[in-house]
């Protein structure tokens, strides 16, 4: 006798219904904060909401108490209780006094840009030292929130802002989080050595590094994916742990990219301090390439974002390519007042495969600058001689190769900073 089916529809995972509250203080503008929320709403939608009111409020500075001042919170409650919202999400930090304050008069989940950043980041973390620096990030997040937070602090359940340490908080008490501090920023510390290992290892071999870096969402991961002709991926802050692939160039030569964590205006710092292993790549890098979103409205926001976390990873003196990513969203004059602003400017599309030939020609002249022709003579019967016949191979470009009387000639182009080594 055959089963009856029941025809029951899986259960479908509700989304939390978010409120963005914005404010205009001091000298912002209005445009200024209204770009800024609908980033705001870009990171809630990433963290699994569904963004149902939006709220901006005008005045000299943030009320010490509400944030908003007691009318607009008044307000704010009404207007939330009206449209269904669970989590309220502030653009701004909050100190735990406006936390524990706002939740009490507003009656729903408060959450802050930082915990909201935080909060994807833990969604994003796959591998054990991207779980360790985000633990560390939330953490060092949590411990001045602790004391008399009351209920701000000890939700325990599902949604954003309770994933990762959040999950405990009702157990956890200042020196049992400053000893798990301590345990993480131990683990982290290993595995800055043993990146620190990796990268002069990498220095010995004499294979050049080029890091790519960007505004979340710009579109360096898609770039990276594209220039070993791997798969595309798109999503906000994807890349949590830094990747490095190898790449051949068109002379033959083979470099190493790696791409690091999106940043974002704003980056907490307790992310940076915890993703400096991360970022140190960067720093160490023979070439960085900024990828920009050329279509963003706030770009020039975005690219001094940029610059002011590679000031703060100690990269900033590392030499920098500009490459503008999205050009196929520009209209023809868009693209040419972008050549206009910045000659140098590099146009290209990562998704649509635009412009890559010319900015693979760009990184090899960048990397080949100083570089000086020599002729060189080897025995090939010497296998110590045959490997620096494959590093000339593998790190110069080779004119010219002749045998003659058991002798090896070549005339190639070698980096001044290689020549000992060949």
């Amino acid at each position: 006798m055959a089963q009856q089916r029941t025809g029951r529809a899986p259960a479908v995972t509700r989304r939390e219904r978010a409120a963005l509250v914005g404010l205009i203080a001091g000298r912002a503008r209005r445009l200024e904060a209204e770009r800024s929320l609908d980033e705001l709403a870009g990171l809630a939608e990433a963290a699994g909401a569904e963004v149902v009111l939006r709220v901006l409020q005008e005045r000299p500075k943030p009320d010490p108490s509400t944030f908003l001042g007691a009318g607009k919170i008044e307000m704010l409650a009404v207007s939330a209780s009206e449209t269904g919202v669970d989590v309220v999400i502030f653009d701004n930090e909050l100190t735990p006094a406006q936390l524990r304050q706002i939740e009490e008069e507003v009656g729903r989940k408060i959450v802050d840009r930082t915990q909201l950043i935080l909060d994807i980041f833990a969604r994003r973390a796959r591998t054990r030292e991207g779980k360790l620096q985000v633990e560390l990030a939330q953490l060092k997040y949590l411990l001045p929130r602790l004391v008399g937070a009351g209920d701000a602090l000890s939700r325990l359940g599902g949604g954003i802002g309770t994933r990762g340490p959040g999950e405990t908080k009702l157990e956890t008490d200042r020196r049992r989080i400053r000893t798990r501090i301590h345990a993480i920023s131990d683990d982290i510390e290993q595995v800055r050595k043993r990146r620190s290992q990796l990268r002069e290892r990498r220095r010995k071999s004499s294979v050049p590094t080029v890091a790519l870096v960007g505004y979340t969402n710009a579109g360096k991961t898609t770039l990276f994916n594209r220039l070993p002709r791997a798969e595309a991926s798109n999503a906000l802050f994807v890349t949590l742990d830094p990747l490095v692939r190898q790449v051949r160039l068109p002379d033959s030569r083979e470099l190493l990219m790696s791409d690091t964590v999106g940043f974002i205006d704003r980056l907490p710092h307790a992310l940076v301090a915890a993703f400096r292993a991360t970022l140190e790549e960067t720093s160490d890098a023979e070439l960085v390439l900024h990828v920009i979103d050329a279509a963003a409205p706030d770009r020039d926001r975005r690219m001094n974002a940029v610059h002011q976390v590679l000031d703060e990873v100690g990269a900033s003196d590392v030499a920098l390519v500009e490459v503008y990513n999205k050009c196929d969203a520009l209209t023809p004059d868009e693209r040419r007042r972008l050549q206009e602003l910045d000659p140098s400017a590099l146009c290209i599309s990562a998704l649509e495969g635009q412009g890559i030939d010319e900015l693979v020609e760009t990184i090899t002249s960048r990397l080949a600058l100083d570089v000086r022709r020599v002729t060189l003579t080897f025995n090939p019967d010497d296998p110590a001689e045959r490997e620096r016949i494959a590093r000339v191979y593998r790190h110069g470009r080779v004119i010219s190769h002749e045998t003659r009387d058991s002798r090896a000639t070549i005339v190639a182009d070698i980096p001044r900073r290689l020549l000992n080594r060949v």
